[in-house]
């Protein structure tokens, strides 16, 4: 027995896996959110949004991963700025803020009060493509450190308003400029998403706060991630889209039944 295949015991699951992992929390996360509307502290829906904290790392992990395995980083960037622009609407219908204001919720900026007024005005697809901005500032051989330090800086600027806000883009830069060094990637996620439950808890609620912290919960399939792709060819060409599709339409059906609700 090799050396690899030991290895691969001990790391059972695949990126398959992991995909179906992260699409399955997500989806908890927000049927939460449609079932118990609002910080509610009913203990299920506690539950349901500690579960769902386990999609962000996942989903961050691979954005990363997709960035540096990529033979065309353009295209991979559009593909994600495309995505981010067809959910927005999706997004926005399934939101807290549109059975509060309706349609005008649909306008960036045009509902709520105070710093909430510029918090969740976008998907976390938004922030996932800032976040390859930033890896691409990052890997820049033209630009001098106070450069890339600077433009890191507007970008999350521009990041702020997006689900997870300037976390998520930063969760993916810390992730994808420590490639190989998973105890770095975890320490400066954490550290990123602690400053996240900080604003949470002091701008929004701080019980939803603190369950922000369930992403470490993502560190065990992660850390049973052998690296490799499902040995089932065809499926992992149609993962390979199945989230960007899946993503913007299950928000749109959970926004559509909310009407109703």
């Amino acid at each position: 027995m090799t050396e690899n295949t030991v290895a691969e015991r001990r790391k059972p699951l695949n990126k398959l896996h992991l995909q179906w992992i992260a699409i399955l929390a997500m989806t908890i996360d927000h049927i939460a959110w449609l079932i118990f509307p609002g910080y509610s502290t009913h203990p299920a829906a506690i539950v349901l949004h500690i579960l769902g904290r386990l999609a962000f790392p996942i989903m961050a992990y691979f954005i990363a991963e997709g960035y540096h395995y990529t033979r065309n980083k353009k295209k991979y960037l559009g593909r994600i700025l495309l995505f981010a622009l067809l959910s927005h609407i999706p997004y926005m219908l399934q939101s807290m803020s549109f059975r509060e204001y309706g349609w005008l919720s649909l306008l960036p900026f045009a509902t709520g009060t105070g710093i909430a007024r510029f918090l969740n005005q976008a998907s976390v697809l938004w922030a996932y493509f800032i976040g390859l901005l930033m890896l691409t500032v990052n890997d820049s051989k033209k630009c001098k450190p106070w450069q890339k330090t600077g433009l890191t800086f507007l970008l999350s600027v521009l990041a702020f308003p997006a689900d997870w806000s300037c976390i998520a883009s930063l969760v993916i830069l810390a992730i994808g400029s420590n490639r190989g060094k998973p105890i770095k990637q975890m320490i400066w996620s954490m550290f990123f998403v602690a400053i996240y439950a900080l604003v949470y808890i002091f701008a929004l609620d701080a019980v939803y706060g603190v369950i922000q912290f369930g992403v470490i919960l993502a560190v065990l399939p992660l850390a049973l991630y052998n690296g490799k792709k499902s040995e089932n060819v065809t499926l992992n060409k149609v993962m390979k889209w199945a989230f960007y599709i899946y993503y913007p339409l299950h928000l749109l059906i959970l926004g559509i039944i909310g009407l109703f609700l």
